[in-house]
């Protein structure tokens, strides 16, 4: 009976002494991490809080950073970065402006919006043969003759993937921009193989483009499109805003206001090349419509 008694104090006194040690260790490491807390606690400048608040926060790296937190603390620490959140706009930078005590020089710049300079659907255009490779863009431009342009769009829809924002779609091989929901984060024209796709300042709520790339002479063109710049400098002749460079036709953006004369650029366009583009933007006219009849 005592040797019970005795056995079963030493086990108390083990359970005892080994739950002491448990709570002494406990508040060790309790104490240890109030300590590294303290000590190694990253302070979070307030504003680049607030920067990163008024952000859009869709990380979509359209200001050259990897997202919208990496961009508020470079503005905070480089002002001159005011003004590269594309998707923002006017309204962001404004309000980034208004935490550090700044201005927005120049009233700011019209925000950007890709265009995607090809027009020609499906049967619009001239094949040489059925692509029966891999579904993509850049597998398809590694190949000769795909298609007879060489320049147009390919619709596998490369850039219809790298948006995020479902804001492209590619309608009957023609890569389409849906304006009501782009960002203008710029995925689209870093992932066409072509380089079609421009990121255009959209001073007017639809601009005028001249929707080709094609550097063929106008012979050809028409030989391999029947909606592509044939270069016969129409539009030059209504307007100054336009130019012809190297068998194509090309519209100054940042200039571009509407009027009389690039509406008759466009109207008067042998090939309807010149169309509009942006929210509320017409119809371009139809392949093989006539266009309007030059003044004599």
């Amino acid at each position: 009976m005592m040797l019970a008694q005795i056995a079963m104090d030493q086990l108390l006194r083990g359970i005892a002494l080994s739950a002491a040690t448990m709570l002494l260790l406990g508040t060790a490491f309790a104490v240890v991490l109030l300590i590294a807390s303290v000590k190694l606690k990253v302070t979070v400048d307030e504003k680049v809080q607030q920067v990163h608040e008024a952000l859009p926060k869709i990380d979509c790296g359209a200001c050259g950073y990897a997202g919208c937190a990496s961009y508020a603390k470079a503005v905070v620490a480089n002002p001159e970065l005011l003004g590269k959140c594309s998707p923002g706009g006017q309204a962001t930078a404004e309000a980034i402006a208004g935490i550090l005590n700044l201005q927005v020089r120049g009233g700011g710049s019209a925000p950007l919006r890709p265009i995607v300079h090809c027009r020609a659907h499906k049967g619009d255009r001239t094949y040489h043969a059925e692509y029966a490779g891999i579904p993509l863009c850049t597998a398809a431009n590694a190949q000769p003759n795909v298609q007879a342009c060489k320049f147009g769009c390919l619709g596998f829809g490369d850039c219809t993937r790298a948006c995020k924002f479902d804001a492209l779609h590619v309608i009957d091989g023609l890569a389409t921009v849906d304006y009501e929901k782009c960002t203008g984060c710029t995925a689209c024209s870093k992932a066409c193989p072509r380089n079609l796709i421009e990121m255009v300042p959209f001073g007017q709520e639809n601009m005028m483009t001249v929707a080709c790339s094609s550097r063929e002479t106008g012979k050809v063109t028409r030989s391999m499109c029947q909606v592509g710049c044939i270069a016969c400098g129409l539009c030059v002749k209504q307007s100054d805003l336009f130019t012809v460079d190297d068998n194509l036709a090309r519209l100054n953006y940042e200039k571009y206001e509407p009027s009389e004369a690039t509406e008759t650029a466009m109207t008067k366009c042998p090939t309807g090349v010149i169309v509009e583009r942006g929210k509320t933007a017409r119809q371009p006219r139809a392949a093989g419509e006539k266009a309007a009849k030059a003044s004599a």
